[in-house]
């Protein structure tokens, strides 16, 4: 058994909050380790924001060829989905970023200890904050640094009774390994990846339900981005069903599909009977807390989530956690925030919690959803004296010109203070679009600044200028 003592920090786990924490902290001059067991960028890069993504981009252009160019005066004669190719496609995405972090870890000089890792202290045989790395070939290496970051992410959650079989029925992770698209697929859940699980197989070609037990889609989202979601997805063809759940007893796997019964979430009745191929389970995800040593090592856990102060530090000493072990929001751009913000702490920099209000939300299917701050609803809850302006798509001419009309910016602001409360998006480019509404939130912004910036014509920015004056019923082409 070999024992370490030289690094300042050791981060349990490579994803977004992992690997980003480990280049921030190599840059601020701190000897840095990262303790991964099975591949650098976690899950956002092997399982989830990235390969998903890449085939997104594939059935976006499917799309576009078959519908847009006709209209457009483009035709192509024979367009086929080969999808093959678009697996291949995904990987060399993957691996080529992959690689870029080795690239930078080797750069750096950021040492990775390939192995399962778990705490080991206080006890007679290890100090407070050991980490005891269970190596690939079976060796066993002992590191003791000065701070410990867990970042070990997540997993999708199942559903008891519906368990995974990697092929008629699948999580979003065994749904990326499916070799084919499926002919029909019914979603359980009808939240962000439910939502671009729907898109990119309506997309390709499949008929897709979605099931979800709330009253709307993306169900933490402002109620009319729901709606419209809901009405866009019908207009395609995807079946919605809201308040709705799966009766796991009434269903069944059958050798050329799956049989499923979907029963009302309020009042009685025997339901509906959907036959499709294939059934994705996406109904959110789990933190990976088990077999970390954490018990033993004083570090509680609220929710099953890691608890964390105002630094990020748990309940015992030298211990800290960032990503989606520390709970909602479960997304790759906050971890990598609160990483940082553990990082800076640990180096004399400050730090300090970071407001989730700020964190913005992005869905990737068709239409793209993205959003920052308030909803409506929860800025009325709050007591603020709300004000709403909302401007469609089909007002803005570069949107005109893409032949993507359907949509609207929302701006939730507050009337007597003028602070902007909320952005939300959806249609095209939304999830570019948001970044200035985080930015808006960020600076704390008032409406009217929203509004008196100049944006480029024609371009799809223009929307949220419009949806800013319309706070104030001056929206100009509305």
């Amino acid at each position: 058994m070999t024992e370490r003592e030289e690094f300042d920090v050791l981060f349990l786990g490579g994803g977004p909050a992992g690997y980003v924490g480990a280049l921030y902290a190599a840059k601020l001059g701190l000897r840095v380790a990262v303790v991964e067991r099975d591949r650098l960028g976690g899950t956002c890069l092997h399982r989830g924001c990235i390969p998903t993504k890449a085939l997104l981009q594939t059935a976006a252009l499917y799309r576009a060829i078959r519908e847009a160019g006709p209209r457009a005066g483009v035709t192509a004669d024979g367009v086929r989905f080969d999808a093959a190719a678009a697996h291949r496609a995904k990987g060399e995405a993957v691996l080529r970023l992959e690689q870029g972090i080795q690239h930078l870890f080797k750069r750096a000089r950021i040492e990775v200890f390939r192995g399962t890792g778990r705490l080991l202290g206080p006890s007679i045989f290890a100090p407070a904050g050991a980490v005891g790395v269970r190596g690939e070939g079976g060796e066993d290496v002992v590191l003791t640094p000065k701070a410990v970051v867990i970042a070990t992410g997540s997993r999708p959650k199942t559903l008891p009774g519906l368990p995974p079989d990697g092929r008629r029925i699948v999580t979003s992770d065994e749904a990326l390994t499916l070799e084919e698209v499926p002919r029909s697929a019914v979603i359980v859940g009808g939240g962000a990846i439910g939502v671009e699980w729907a898109s990119l197989w309506r997309d390709l070609g499949a008929a897709v339900t979605v099931v979800e037990a709330a009253e709307t889609l993306l169900p933490g989202e402002d109620a009319a981005i729901g709606r419209e979601l809901a009405r866009q997805f019908k207009k395609r063809g995807i079946r919605v069903l809201t308040g709705a759940t799966v009766d796991v007893d009434g269903t069944e796997s059958l050798p050329d599909g799956v049989r499923v019964r979907v029963r009302p979430v309020h009042g009685a009745g025997d339901g509906n009977v959907l036959a499709a191929d294939v059934v994705l389970v996406a109904v959110g995800r789990a933190p990976n807390v088990e077999d970390l040593g954490l018990e033993a090592a004083g570090v509680r856990l609220e929710n099953g989530f890691i608890a964390t102060g105002p630094h990020y530090e748990t309940t015992a000493p030298s211990l800290y956690a960032a990503g989606d072990v520390i709970g909602p929001p479960m997304l790759a751009h906050y971890a990598q925030a609160v990483a940082r913000r553990v990082i800076d702490h640990l180096a004399g920099r400050g730090g300090g919690r970071l407001d989730p209000r700020l964190v913005p939300r992005a869905v990737y299917g068709f239409p793209e959803v993205a959003a920052v701050g308030l909803t409506e609803a929860a800025a009325r809850a709050e007591g603020r004296d709300v004000a709403v302006g909302t401007f469609p798509f089909r007002g803005i001419g570069k949107a005109v010109i893409e032949g993507e009309v359907d949509g609207f910016v929302k701006i939730v602001a507050d009337r007597s203070t003028r602070d902007v409360l909320g952005v939300h998006i959806i249609g095209p480019r939304a999830t570019e679009l948001i970044g200035e509404g985080a930015l808006a939130l960020l600076m704390e912004a008032a409406v009217d600044e929203l509004g008196e910036a100049i944006r480029p014509h024609p371009t799809l920015s223009e929307a949220l200028l419009e949806a800013a004056l319309a706070v104030d019923g001056l929206a100009i082409h509305a």
